[in-house]
């Protein structure tokens, strides 16, 4: 039975980018609901969304979403233990997967090709196709375990890009923060955005 959530046709009949995104249950889901927000309102991206157990936990207590909020934010929507969705197999046509915020269980996970779960089993997938995967991993302090795990993930192609604030456009609030955050994301995927304020020289 397909319990996914499919609604592809309130963006139009154009999608020029599909895009699955896995949030799990590092902190930093504010990260994750920022990018949808944005996805959300490009007409030309198509949004697959995956989310684990403790990534709805805290989305409930860092953000003032609820989950179907933040579900409706997304073309489709899978469960996490669903191996059988469609971004679980390599089949499945897509520019790339962003993982934010990313565990190190689930960085560990794949970079050993551990797919137990829908988010790691479509990162092994996104990465058999040579397709572009973006880790934001949420940790700190990061223990050598963790940087090897992330150094392997590099080295197989993943792009790996922390959430760490720039501070030459003067940040005035959190969402500031954010929002440079989401344009390094964007920027990966080569979608042309001005979430905030780029460097010109000094």
């Amino acid at each position: 039975m397909n319990h996914n959530i499919i609604n592809l046709q309130k963006r139009g009949d154009v999608v020029m980018k599909r895009i699955v995104v896995g949030i799990t249950g590092a902190s930093g889901t504010i990260y994750a609901v920022d990018l949808l927000e944005k996805l959300h309102q490009r007409p030309d991206v198509e949004v697959h969304l995956v989310m684990s157990a403790w990534a709805k936990k805290n989305l409930e207590l860092e953000t003032d979403y609820s989950l179907a909020q933040l579900t409706a934010l997304a073309d489709a929507t899978y469960r996490a233990n669903d191996q059988g969705a469609a971004i679980a197999s390599g089949s499945f046509l897509n520019d790339g997967m962003v993982i934010v915020p990313a565990s190190m269980k689930t960085v560990a996970g794949i970079a050993y090709g551990f797919g137990d779960n829908l988010i790691s089993r479509a990162a092994d997938v996104t990465i058999k196709e040579q397709r572009k995967l973006v880790i934001v991993p949420r940790e700190t302090p990061l223990s050598v375990i963790h940087l090897e795990n992330l150094t392997k993930l590099a080295k197989l192609g993943a792009q790996i890009i922390p959430p760490i604030p720039a501070f030459y456009n003067h940040p005035q609030s959190i969402q500031d923060l954010v929002n440079h955050q989401t344009m390094k994301i964007l920027d990966a995927f080569h979608i042309h955005n001005e979430t905030d304020r780029r460097w010109e020289g000094d």
